[in-house]
């Protein structure tokens, strides 16, 4: 494996893993809410979540290379601060975030559902503040779903591709990820070079999936 491989794989992790980082905290919230709350146009927010799952990727990738580009809404304010993102390592955080945020915010509302309320009502009649209820009950009796649902995540990032190709090219050294370079070296011809970062690819993901799963197995055991 050459040099360029290691920086490749170790790129490609490092996005997923902020993406799903920086996707955490406000899909957990989103995901609290959807499972405890109630409002008027609720199922068109979930709707609205779940369209990159079955969205083609490379229709996200154009809603997101339109939001982003330099004549974007939110391009032109990261222009105006300096900060450009499209065909950068940004807009592959940005890909893969976008990409995985439903699986994450999916496994989190399921995590949340299968918390007994009952629990957190007896702890709420106890005196105990909501964000207590939160932090001792509600958490920590959700935490293993939610962290299965942010490996489901992170290996979805880890796969990301169509997205990413629009909105952030693959920019040898800047951008490529595993995903891209695998399609790069198909059309180069370069089979065996392909076939090589598929295999770790796939350990990866893997992983990543098994991880998930057993973790959920694990929360279905304990409920």
């Amino acid at each position: 494996m050459e040099e360029s491989d290691t920086r490749i794989i170790w790129f490609t992790l490092g996005a997923a893993a902020l993406a799903v980082a920086l996707s955490l905290l406000p899909g957990a919230a989103l995901a609290w809410f959807l499972a405890r709350k109630s409002w008027p146009g609720k199922t068109l927010i979930e709707t609205f979540i779940a369209l990159p799952l079955v969205m083609p990727p490379v229709a996200t990738g154009l809603l997101l290379l339109k939001l982003l580009g330099r004549h974007g809404p939110f391009g032109e304010w990261f222009q105006a601060h300096g900060i450009a993102i499209v065909f950068t390592g940004k807009a592959v955080v940005a890909a893969m975030a976008v990409m995985s945020f439903p699986l994450l915010v999916r496994g989190a509302r399921m995590a949340f559902e299968s918390v007994n309320p009952r629990l957190e009502n007896v702890a709420a009649t106890l005196g105990a503040s909501p964000w207590r209820v939160l932090a001792t009950i509600t958490l920590p009796l959700a935490a293993r779903g939610i962290l299965a649902g942010v490996v489901f995540a992170f290996a979805r990032a880890l796969g990301e591709f169509g997205a990413t190709i629009l909105v952030a090219g693959n920019i040898p050294g800047l951008t490529t990820t595993l995903s891209t370079a695998i399609y790069s070296d198909i059309q180069l011809g370069h089979d065996q070079h392909a076939w090589l970062l598929l295999i770790v690819s796939v350990i990866f993901t893997f992983g990543a999936v098994w991880c998930s799963e057993w973790l959920g197995r694990r929360r279905a055991r304990i409920a």
